[in-house]
């Protein structure tokens, strides 16, 4: 007979080392493939492990006990490390606590690292000290500004637990996302049990969990999705999660309310309501639908899910497989026209790529994966730095952009902390089973031990068309993807021609397997064009799995061309390769210069573009000089640009420190604004930057916008009483209005405030300008 306490201690182990093998009876059979646990793959050499040695000597240099500075100071506790700079010295900070948790945790799991390990006990033990401090169960890092003073951010939970409630979309009574942060580190505690192997963390995490369920819980239907309205990250997978560890039907009722209908109900109905939303919002919740249906078997959860990944993937995603510009989606299919500087938002594709492997656990499709190599690799991998570890924001994808990575203690933004979470995990998706079957997914160098099953994939790709599996032990089939851009693979085991069956994108071999068979994949890669959606003359190249794009300088050096075109009848601009297994083409037929194409994502400290127009040369003829001018005018009003605020969108509002009594976010032809209500007197404002000299504000209307009656005033003097009577014109609208230099003299910003007189009015975009030279 086993002892009570060794029983206990084997069903401990088991639970933490498999929560897969845990879950089974949750889910229901839902799930029908799972990825082998992380714990399981070691990566072998490549540009994959690179990235996880350099995220791993982040992870490691970052403080634990500065990143707990707001949470020590919020319970009362001495805090043991000066706060960060950044986003951690604001209203979000504490967000980055619960990424980096979960970071380290799949950073221990993929590696063995124990230091990364130990840093996760050590902040558990502090959060452990700070919730008894509170004693409710409450840990959190937030703040809010009041009356001018920076306060604990507490006072916004217990404000919602009356009822108080108001958001203008991504604040909370003026506490900057709370429920955003709160999530994080929720997660992060799940992670640090799940992945990290520390028991003590979950009753850590169910007496945060408890806290926050004591508020939503008394909350009315109504209170709720007011409250709903701000963006609450993925909240509701946390507590369905919760759920999954704990079987509490609790949690499972919190993460069923936990719902915003007016984006989910949509979607679930199938229609596309994202045009104007902000997508780093959106997708999280999308992905706690997808958790609730594995765990409920709800089959308006599944179709929620799969209408909006498969709508983002196939209408609002750029070549690299990423979404967004300026963190917003546009309207369907609409690329072309917004390639720009501010496109595919890191946070985006981390989290489309979590609600993939959830849509492929149900149903196995080689077409999911090839979304997430593409993205992986061309976004993903494009993302850190492979020498600092420092992450990218935004990916621009427009002609002569450069990257702008993070600071090791200024930066702390969403995408640093998604990104310190990408970089650990590398080995988390090559490797798939069910009880028949052995998948593989990704062609990363690595070796598999997991239930006796030892197979090696060793492999130059995407550097080589060859990859070969060496199998130790094997006891089920191997599925073999066979990527859709691939025209002709080929298989052979152990040197010879194999005979395979293909289903669903995959080659499956089932044999009696021995030690020492090589299974070798050859994929010949050629080069092709993809065309936007929206126009089918605006064209991007990729060489088999890799997006290319030219090579237009050190990005320390100003690009001042023009944007590179190409004048060809040809489909691929006579492109011949230089170096085809490095994925280096020449392009001859491109103004104002023959074109370099590399690989976009080694691109790091280079300027590029990836999207080029495409002219016939009678086109040209036609075209060259309107095109030269439409360019030279659009890089004029840049120059000319002193600052710029697009109203709707979180970020530019944070950095211009929007404020307003009464306002309502908005989206129109694929634009985030601001709405001010019918009234009188509803306002908001912003500070702008200005120079010395005569200064332009240049205001963004929607051209049928008409008949608004609006004053604006520059520093509370009144610049103009708007009336908007014009004709109505279906396009947008660019109004100049000149400040007086006495507004401006010798000040950095000016306060610019909007307030209606009598109707409602609608600003997307505001721009300070240098005054045209006469």
């Amino acid at each position: 007979m086993i002892s009570r306490r060794a029983f206990l201690v084997s069903a401990s182990v088991c639970a933490l080392a498999a929560p897969g093998w845990a879950r089974i009876g949750v889910d229901a059979g839902r799930i029908k493939v799972r990825p082998v646990p992380l714990g399981a793959v070691r990566l072998k050499p490549s540009i994959y492990a690179d990235a996880v040695e350099t995220n791993r000597r982040t992870l490691l240099a970052l403080s634990p006990d500065r990143l707990l500075h707001n949470f020590h100071a919020s319970a009362g506790l001495a805090p043991k490390g000066e706060r960060y700079g950044g986003w951690e010295a604001r209203g979000i900070a504490g967000h980055t606590l619960g990424h980096y948790l979960t970071a380290c945790s799949l950073m221990f799991a993929q590696t063995g690292d124990t230091a990364a390990r130990d840093r996760v006990r050590a902040i558990v033990a502090e959060l452990a000290r700070i919730q008894a401090a509170h004693g409710d169960g409450y840990i959190g890092g937030t703040t809010v500004e009041r009356d001018g003073e920076v306060i604990d951010g507490k006072i916004v939970f217990e404000e919602i637990r009356k009822g108080d409630i108001r958001t203008g979309g991504f604040d909370i009574n003026g506490g900057w996302v709370p429920l955003y942060t709160w999530h994080k580190v929720h997660a992060g505690l799940i992670d640090a049990e799940r992945h990290g192997g520390i028991a003590e963390a979950r009753p850590v995490m169910l007496g945060m969990a408890g806290y926050l369920a004591t508020i939503l819980e008394g909350l009315d239907d109504a209170a709720m999705q007011k409250l709903l309205a701000a963006e609450y990250g993925g909240l509701n997978e946390s507590y369905a999660e919760t759920h999954a560890l704990t079987r509490d039907p609790r949690w499972l009722r919190l993460a069923e309310r936990i719902r915003d209908r007016k984006i989910l109900d949509p979607l679930a109905a199938g229609r596309n309501i994202l045009p104007g939303l902000h997508a780093n919002t959106q997708i999280p919740k999308l992905i706690g639908l997808a958790r609730l249906h594995e765990l409920t078997g709800d089959p308006n959860h599944a179709a929620a899910a799969r209408f909006f990944r498969d709508t983002v993937v196939e209408r609002h995603s750029y070549v690299i497989g990423g979404n967004s510009e300026r963190e917003h989606f546009r309207e369907p299919g609409v690329i072309a026209a917004a390639i720009t500087e501010r496109t595919c938002e890191a946070c985006n594709s981390y989290n489309m790529l979590k609600l993939t492997r959830h849509l492929y656990g149900w149903r196995p499709d080689a077409a999911h994966f090839d979304f997430y190599e593409r993205t992986h690799l061309n976004h993903i991998m494009a993302h850190q730095h492979p020498e600092t570890g420092m992450f990218v924001y935004f990916m621009p994808l427009s002609a002569g952009a450069r990257r702008t990575y993070s600071t090791p203690e200024d930066s702390f933004w969403c995408c640093v902390g998604s990104g310190l979470e990408s970089h650990a995990k590398h080995g988390d998706s090559i490797w798939w089973h069910d009880d028949a079957a052995l998948y593989v997914n990704l062609f990363i160098p690595s070796a598999l031990d997991w239930q006796g099953n030892r197979v090696a994939l060793d492999t130059n790709y995407p550097f080589s068309e060859t990859v070969t599996l060496t199998v130790d032990a094997l006891d089920r089939a191997l599925a073999i993807r066979l990527p859709g851009w691939c025209e002709r693979p080929a298989l052979a085991v152990n040197g010879e021609a194999a005979e395979y069956e293909r289903r669903g994108g995959y080659a499956v071999i089932d044999r009696a397997w021995r030690k020492g068979d090589r299974v070798t994949l050859t994929l010949p890669m050629t080069l092709r064009v993809e065309p936007t959606p929206d126009d089918p003359d605006m064209i991007a190249f990729a060489h088999g799995p890799v997006v290319l794009a030219a090579d237009l300088g050190p990005a320390s050096d100003p690009f001042e061309s023009l944007p590179p075109a190409l004048v060809t009848g040809d489909t691929l601009g006579r492109a011949r390769a230089v170096d085809a297994a490095a994925h280096r083409f020449a392009v001859p037929d491109a103004k104002p210069a023959p074109l370099s194409l590399v690989p976009f994502f080694a691109q790091y400290d280079r300027r590029t573009a990836v999207y080029f127009p495409r002219f016939t040369q009678e086109q040209w003829a036609r075209e060259e000089a309107a095109f030269t001018a439409a360019q030279r005018a659009q890089a004029a009003l840049e120059a000319r640009t002193i600052d710029r605020i697009n109203l709707g969108e979180m970020q530019p509002e944070r950095d211009h420190d929007y404020a307003s009594n009464h306002s309502d976010l908005f989206s129109f032809a694929g634009r985030s604004a601001r709405q001010l209500p019918w009234g009188e007197g509803n306002w908001l404002e912003f500070d702008m930057a200005v120079r010395d000299g005569p200064v332009v504000l240049r205001v963004l209307y929607w051209g049928e916008e008409t008949n608004k009656r609006f004053d604006i005033s520059v520093g509370g003097v009144l610049l103009a009483s708007e009336r908007r009577a014009t004709p109505p014109e279906k396009r947008f609208v660019g109004v100049d209005y000149p400040i007086p230099p006495e507004l401006t003299r010798g000040r950095k910003t000016v306060r610019i405030r909007f307030e209606t007189r009598g109707t409602d009015a609608f600003i997307y975009e505001v721009r300070t300008l240098e005054a045209a030279a006469k």
